[in-house]
């Protein structure tokens, strides 16, 4: 007896490892591994914003709107929670991807107030800062980008025959990814070029007017 439940036993595994499995305990895995990338790079944006705004603060009190926009920003997408086990549901997904987008926006307009300050531009902190943010714009890029190939893969082998078997026997459904119009405008990352302009050539003076002739007499 306890022979013949080693066989059924051993041939459960073989069977379970044939039909992909294995394969979906493993790609489940990167999925999550890649989606805890994204958010430790979204993470690190949101703690350079701080510092950011407060320097910008220093320099340009008034443009309140913008500065409130970025810490109003930063409050929603930091409240937007999203654990791995949670990616699954394409709601919650959608909101975090319109909560970091709606950050991004911000970020850009406050990167270009800046070029209205030349003192800002100038503080070294402020470069500093917008070096750092930028880097972070390009790790969030390179890791979205990872997290979208982990889930594609995992959904081609919950698509894809024999594996789809397997995927309907267990409930392993497709995962949902990052779906906006223009993914590329989206990961940009906000450029400002802190280079100083060429001063604007001033405009020719207009000719003065021909002096009136006396009128001719007779």
């Amino acid at each position: 007896m306890r022979k013949l439940l080693w066989v059924v036993s051993l041939m459960a595994a073989l069977t379970l490892s044939g039909c992909g499995y294995n394969e979906f305990q493993t790609k489940d895995e990167q999925v999550k591994a890649a989606w805890g990338e994204v958010l430790n790079q979204y993470q690190r944006r949101a703690d350079l914003i701080p510092n950011l705004v407060a320097t910008v603060q220093g320099y340009a009190q008034q443009e309140r709107d913008v500065l409130i926009g970025v810490t109003n920003a930063r409050a929603r997408a930091t409240s937007v929670n999203l654990p791995a086990e949670a990616i699954n549901d394409p709601a919650k997904m959608q909101q975090f991807q319109q909560a970091q987008a709606e950050l991004s926006g911000a970020l850009g307009r406050l990167l270009v107030v800046a070029e209205n300050y030349p003192q800002l531009k100038s503080d070294q902190n402020f470069r500093e800062l917008q070096a750092q943010l930028e880097g972070t714009e390009n790790r969030i890029t390179t890791a979205r980008n990872r997290f979208i190939k982990a889930v594609q893969e995992f959904n081609i082998l919950a698509r894809k025959f024999p594996t789809n078997l397997t995927a309907m026997m267990f409930g392993y459904k497709e995962k949902p990814s990052f779906t906006v119009e223009d993914e590329k405008s989206i990961s940009r990352p906000p450029k400002v070029d802190f280079a100083p302009k060429p001063a604007t050539p001033a405009a020719p003076a207009a000719p003065a007017p021909a002096p009136a002739q006396p009128p001719a007499t007779k």
